[in-house]
């Protein structure tokens, strides 16, 4: 069997004919194995949903708990129509996993969004070798050197200071994100409350229930007087700060944190004040580290700057190739 014919792209996602299923497919199918949570690779409507138990918790808070016709959590190695497949972490986000699909002596590795930084937020990534490694390219530039994390949350503290009379408000995606950076903003020594949209409660209630602290969170609601909120830090996801919701702060300072405020042309079309370079994904070292260590036969590039890395590849004497997979965002706003 070549890799080719145990996984390949399909409209739908990565299909696997002989074990009958996708990967993170894009529109419903009969059997789906799921990396992680976030809405570009977890969609409702799928007949069969197998993902580690996290992932499936998160499926069930974001889309209701009849998001599939039916749920499995893997236990070790599992067979699924005579394939050998399994989960292991991807450092992403809570619960997410990079999937090992295996016939006849042939393993591809599906890595799914991943990360290699420490977070206390995230599982650990667990390097995984495979004949062939399907590495995600969201920063596949060698532009993007992501900062220390805790050195950009630094600059939030210290802008803080300088600005007490004004409202920090910090943009944050609702699954992961948000976790992160009030994690190291809690890290950083920073311990009074902080104030959250609606929309970010049900997932840090669900991340303290499994064991990460995230310290006192209190909801910012729009009853509140707006002179309560100065010198405070306010998280909420992007598009709430254009919305009415976000017009009531004193004097806000935005505030974004994503790795592609590393761009400054993007943080000036967002109105971001303070961009934070804090990212969920690998930068290009991180990408190229990764792809050395595993050292795999073959290189399969996915979703974002594909031909830099795959040119990187062929430079260092690897067989790569682009994916061209569709309906997946860099790092989509949720």
């Amino acid at each position: 069997m070549t890799p080719d014919a145990l996984l390949h792209p399909r409209p739908e996602g990565l299909y696997c004919p002989a074990g009958d299923f996708h990967i993170d497919p894009v529109r419903p199918v009969a059997r789906a194995l799921i990396t992680h949570g976030h809405a570009d690779h977890a969609r409702a409507g799928h007949g069969a949903v197998m993902a580690t138990r996290r992932t499936l918790d998160v499926m069930a808070i974001r889309y209701g708990a009849g998001f599939a016709g039916s749920t499995q959590v893997p236990e070790g190695v599992v067979e699924v129509n005579g394939v050998r497949v399994s989960f292991h972490p991807a450092g992403h986000v809570l619960g997410s996993a990079q999937i090992r699909v295996e016939k006849d002596g042939v393993s591809v590795v599906a890595a799914g969004d991943y990360k290699r930084l420490a977070d206390p937020t995230a599982e650990v990534f667990e390097p995984v070798r495979g004949t062939v490694f399907i590495t995600e390219a969201t920063f596949g530039l060698p532009v993007f050197r992501h900062p220390n994390p805790q050195a950009e949350i630094g600059k939030l503290l210290t802008s803080l200071t300088r600005f007490p009379e004004r409202a920090h408000m910090v943009g944050v995606y609702a699954l992961g994100k948000a976790q992160r950076v009030i994690r190291l903003i809690r890290d950083a020594g920073y311990d009074a409350p902080l104030y959250i949209h609606g929309a970010l409660k049900k997932l840090c209630d669900y991340y303290e229930g499994e064991g990460i602290a995230l310290g006192p969170l209190l909801p910012a609601t729009s009853d509140a007087e707006p002179k309560d909120f100065a010198g405070r830090i306010v998280l909420a996801p992007p598009s709430a700060f254009a919305a009415k919701w976000g017009q009531r702060f004193p004097d806000p300072l935005i505030c974004f944190a994503s790795g592609w405020m590393q761009v400054r042309a993007r943080a000036r079309q967002r109105g971001v004040e303070l961009p934070l370079v804090i990212s969920d994904h690998c930068d290009w070292g991180e990408l190229t580290d990764t792809i050395t260590e595993l050292d795999p036969e073959e290189v399969w590039v996915t979703h974002g700057r594909e031909e830099a890395l795959v040119r990187w590849c062929a430079l260092n004497q690897r067989a790569a190739r682009p994916l061209h997979l569709v309906g997946y965002e860099d790092e989509a706003e949720e």
